[in-house]
């Protein structure tokens, strides 16, 4: 019996090490949630670990999805990519990295683009990415 639940507990702690080992969105500008007033320049994403981008793109309400281009090439824990120019409204970016580990991870980032608005900061993102 004292060695399953030694065995048990190692296997949870191992899980949990690996678990926490792969890379997660740690920050993004836009935010998550926020609202902005002015089109930004570029779309950055920030993770706590280096990623490569297979994937990022942009979606207004009511739009065709536009894919956002150049992507990087190389790994690294701050993404900048150029934005294309927004119009008001409200947004989805869609992302997909892989990291150092090879985990493919992605996810989703809503914002609002109001000139007529307060800003807003947005919140942390969830660390539940879709796998």
């Amino acid at each position: 019996m004292k060695t399953r639940t030694a065995f048990a507990t190692v296997a949870l702690l191992l899980f949990a090490a690996v678990a926490a080992a792969h890379t997660h969105l740690k920050g993004s500008v836009p935010a998550e949630g926020s609202v902005i007033t002015a089109s930004p320049a570029n779309i950055v994403l920030t993770f706590s670990g280096p990623t490569r981008v297979t994937a990022l793109t942009v979606q207004k309400e009511g739009e065709a999805v536009q894919k956002l281009s150049p992507l990087p090439s190389a790994l690294a824990a701050q993404v900048t990519v150029p934005s294309p120019k927004l119009t008001p409204g409200k947004y989805v970016l869609n992302w997909r990295v892989a990291g150092a580990d090879s985990h493919v991870m992605a996810g989703k980032l809503h914002f609002l683009f109001d000139p007529a608005a307060t800003p807003t900061a947005g919140k942390a993102p969830a660390r539940h990415e879709q796998h």
